[in-house]
C-alpha cells in the first residue's frame, strides 16, 4: 500500500498499486492507466487524421506494431541506463508492471517504427507525426498517473505548498504532476495548431521543442533520474537534443515553405 500525501493542503490517498490480486501478481493500476492512455490517444488521433483526410484504420494498424516495440523501447531504455537493478536478476527485466519504463526510450522506438510504417504504406511521415504527436502527449499526461499510484517520479524536498509525502516521507516536488499538466497544456497547443494548416511536420516539430522543453527542467527537480554519467541526466541530454531537433526542424519547414511561396 502507498499512501500519498498533501501536508499543506489536506489531502490523502491510500493505494495499492495492485488492482486485482492473483498468486503473486496481478493487474496493477500502472498498467490500467497506461492502457486507458493508449485507448484515449487511439480515439483522438483517429479523429485528428480523419479530419486531414487520412483513414483511421491506418492508426489501428500502425498501433499494433508501435504499441509492443515502443514498450519494448521504453523498457530497453530504461535498464540500459540503470543496469546494476537488474544484473543479478535479468528475468526482472521482463516485470514492467511494476513500473521502470522510459518515456524517451518508448519514443525513440515508436518513431522509428513510423518511419519504417510510412515508407512501407507510401504514407508522408511529416503528415502522419503530427497527428500522432497529440496522441502521444496524451498518453504522457496520462502515464504519469501511474507513477502517482506507485509513490515513484518525484523530486527532491520543497516548501512549497504542494507538496508531497510519500509513505510519511518529508514533502518532495510532485514532479509527476508537473510534466502531466506541462503535457496537458501541449495538448491542447497541438489541437489548436492541427486544426490549422500549417506545413506537414509543424506539429511533430512543436511537439519536440514542447515536451523537450518541460522535461529538461522538470528532470531536474527528479531524485530517480537515469544517468549517463555521474551528474549528466540521460533524459536532460535526450530532451535538449529533442529541442534543438525541434527547432532546427521548424527553421527548415518555414525555410522551405517560403521557398515555395516565391515559386
Amino acid at each position: 500500500m502507498n499512501n500519498i500525501a498533501f501536508p499543506k493542503l489536506g489531502l490523502s490517498f491510500t493505494f495499492d498499486p495492485i488492482l486485482i490480486h492473483f498468486g503473486e501478481g496481478g493487474v496493477h493500476w500502472y498498467g490500467i492507466i497506461i492502457a486507458a492512455g493508449v485507448v484515449l490517444a487511439l480515439i483522438l488521433c483517429s479523429r485528428l487524421y480523419k479530419r486531414k483526410g487520412g483513414d483511421p484504420e491506418t492508426l489501428l494498424d500502425f498501433l499494433l506494431w508501435a504499441l509492443p516495440i515502443g514498450i519494448v523501447g521504453a523498457r530497453l531504455y530504461y535498464v540500459a541506463f540503470s543496469w546494476d537493478m537488474f544484473k543479478d536478476d535479468p528475468w526482472s527485466i521482463v516485470e514492467i508492471w511494476g513500473g521502470g519504463l522510459a518515456v524517451y526510450g518508448g519514443l525513440i522506438a515508436g518513431v522509428i517504427t513510423a518511419v519504417i510504417f510510412c515508407r512501407v504504406r507510401g504514407l508522408s511521415f511529416a503528415c502522419f507525426a503530427d497527428v500522432c504527436s497529440a496522441g502521444m502527449i496524451l498518453g504522457q499526461c496520462l502515464g504519469r498517473w501511474g507513477n502517482f499510484v506507485n509513490g515513484e517520479a518525484h523530486g527532491g524536498p520543497t516548501s512549497l505548498p504542494w507538496g508531497m509525502s510519500v509513505n510519511g516521507s518529508e514533502p518532495v516536488h510532485p514532479t509527476f504532476l508537473y510534466e502531466s499538466l506541462w503535457s496537458l497544456a501541449g495538448l491542447a497547443l497541438l489541437v489548436v495548431l492541427l486544426r490549422r494548416d500549417l506545413p506537414p511536420g509543424s506539429c511533430f516539430c512543436t511537439y519536440l521543442v514542447w515536451y523537450g522543453l518541460g522535461r529538461f527542467f522538470i528532470e531536474g527537480l527528479r531524485t530517480d533520474s537515469l544517468y549517463l554519467i555521474p551528474g549528466l541526466r540521460v533524459s536532460q541530454l535526450v530532451a535538449a537534443s529533442s529541442v534543438i531537433v525541434g527547432i532546427v526542424g521548424l527553421i527548415w519547414i518555414i525555410i522551405m515553405n517560403i521557398k515555395k511561396r516565391k515559386c
